[in-house]
């Protein structure tokens, strides 16, 4: 059911961020936090990729709107003045709902090429399973991987770890690669509205 009451909450939450963009310091100041570090992985450490992965089927449609909104403002090779930038600018902007992602491309940014990642999590389920005779409800088993894959990014394995555990050493992952959590309390309207206008002000 959506309304007028429903896209007032919306763009209040985006209003919300709107007037933090334009306060806070920039030393807590999310979007431009976040604005920093791409500048940082792409003209710095030559990351040319980053990969978006909402643990949520619900924001499925995320990545492919920040793509376009992104890529579209920011793929530029020219400054203001139409002098060519002597460094590359702007990021190859992907992702998939987080489950998809790790049967998809996970792989690769756990042991290919270094992709930073932004990892979407929600605390509350909007529709939680319980199954009998299930320890815990499927929100959880989606949170544990939530919080487990920027862990393996950031500490990885050694080829002895994995020998311990009976592992195949050729499943050796390096670990020290970048990545960024968002935890949203809900996925509501107004959640909405805020990550939207982040990732916009970010732009």
């Amino acid at each position: 059911p959506y309304g007028f009451s429903v896209i007032e909450k919306f763009l209040a939450g985006a209003r919300s961020i709107d007037q933090h963009f334009h306060s806070a310091s920039f030393e807590s100041n999310i979007p431009v936090l976040l604005g920093l570090l791409s500048v940082w992985n792409v003209s710095f450490l030559g990351y040319p990729a980053r990969a978006i992965l909402p643990y949520t089927q619900a924001l499925e449609k995320l990545a492919p709107h920040i793509q376009q909104v992104s890529m579209e403002s920011n793929g530029k090779g020219v400054s203001i003045d139409g002098v060519r930038l002597p460094f590359e600018a702007g990021e190859i902007d992907f992702g998939e709902p987080g489950t998809n992602g790790q049967h998809s491309f996970y792989q690769l940014i756990h042991q290919g090429r270094v992709i930073p990642c932004d990892f979407i999590g929600i605390v509350k389920s909007q529709q939680p399973v319980y199954l009998k005779d299930e320890v815990v409800n499927n929100h959880d088993e989606l949170m544990s991987n939530f919080f487990a894959q920027p862990d393996a990014l950031a500490y990885g394995k050694t080829p002895e770890q994995l020998q311990s555990e009976n592992v195949a050493p050729h499943l050796t992952f390096t670990g020290n690669r970048p990545s960024l959590s968002l935890l949203l309390p809900s996925l509501d309207a107004y959640r909405i509205g805020q990550l939207l206008a982040i990732y916009e002000h970010r732009i």
